[in-house]
């Protein structure tokens, strides 16, 4: 049985690698399918989705490129992220909704530069875009800036001394309830799924409730496998799968470079999601829709 991993990151959010290099690793370590899921942003959908047809075309080893997004979200306060997988990304009616959430993003940005200046860091929106083009700009792209700039010592002390929720200099973004992320994605005729919900550190009356208004908005799968995931927190997240009948995923949330130690696939090393969590997916895709998953990849 071949592996797969439905939650990765590439160069257009916060990953280090192209969307093409990181369809040519998947492909390279065996895996059967990989579905690019940057935050908040589809600009690398179409390079992965042709990277993945040339490798097919040219018969070398190749691996279905799923079309997905992560939703950065906003419940009770807390940080939230919903997956979308086999999304018609290309939709006018979807790109239009996405817009705004960019448009959200870029002005916490220009906010959060005007912090850093005035406590004397040489920085601006244009000069991060600058290092990063075609990036969507998150916080570790501060922290890259900043530890270039030779202002801190490490990532770490990036976050703790400007960065953090709790720094006086960072700036909170509007952000989207979780099941507006669920209703979007279900527009885009995608599969929502809630990822690494122990991350949360929720309690299990909390996470509970999440999930059941999540389900009667829509959702339909849950990350049950992640890198950083116990054997408690795996029984748990069957356990709420079971309960709410919702699909399996999961995922390494892989992004390069920028999280050491944590590979593809496999996560911190015993990581595997199985090939018949994706065959369950397009099982109910085809029995929503009566058809296969009409994503662009589906002929990889």
């Amino acid at each position: 049985m071949k592996a797969i991993d439905l939650h990765t990151h590439s160069n257009k959010s916060d990953g280090s690698f192209s969307p093409a290099k990181l369809v040519d690793y998947a492909a390279a370590r065996g895996l059967r399918a990989l579905a690019l899921t940057d935050h908040d942003t589809i600009d690398g959908l179409a390079e992965a989705i042709a990277r993945g047809k040339e490798l097919s075309e040219a018969g070398q080893p190749s691996v279905e490129v799923i079309p997905g997004i992560e939703f950065s979200t906003k419940y009770e306060s807390q940080d939230v992220h919903i997956v979308g997988l086999y999304i018609a990304y290309d939709s006018p009616a979807f790109c239009d909704r996405l817009q705004a959430f960019v448009d959200s993003r870029t002005n916490r940005n220009i906010r959060m530069c005007r912090n850093l200046q005035e406590a004397g860091i040489d920085i601006s929106f244009e000069k991060l875009q600058e290092r990063n083009p075609d990036a969507v700009i998150t916080r570790a792209h501060y922290a890259a800036f900043l530890l270039e700039e030779g202002c801190v010592r490490s990532r770490q002390e990036a976050f703790d001394r400007y960065l953090g929720d709790h720094t006086k200099y960072f700036v909170p973004r509007e952000k989207v309830t979780p099941a507006a992320a669920v209703e979007l994605i279900l527009s885009a005729g995608g599969i929502p799924v809630l990822a690494h919900p122990p991350l949360y550190h929720m309690g299990k009356e909390r996470l509970d409730n999440l999930v059941s208004s999540l389900k009667e908005a829509g959702l339909m799968g849950i990350e049950v496998l992640y890198s950083t995931y116990t054997n408690q927190d795996e029984r748990d997240m069957l356990r709420l799968a079971k309960r709410y009948d919702l699909l399996l995923s999961g995922g390494s949330d892989f992004h390069g470079t920028n999280k050491p130690g944590l590979d593809l696939g496999t996560g911190y090393g015993r990581l595997f999601v199985p090939e018949e969590f994706l065959d369950r997916i397009k099982a109910e895709i085809r029995h929503s829709t009566g058809s296969a998953p009409a994503a662009p990849s589906d002929t990889v």
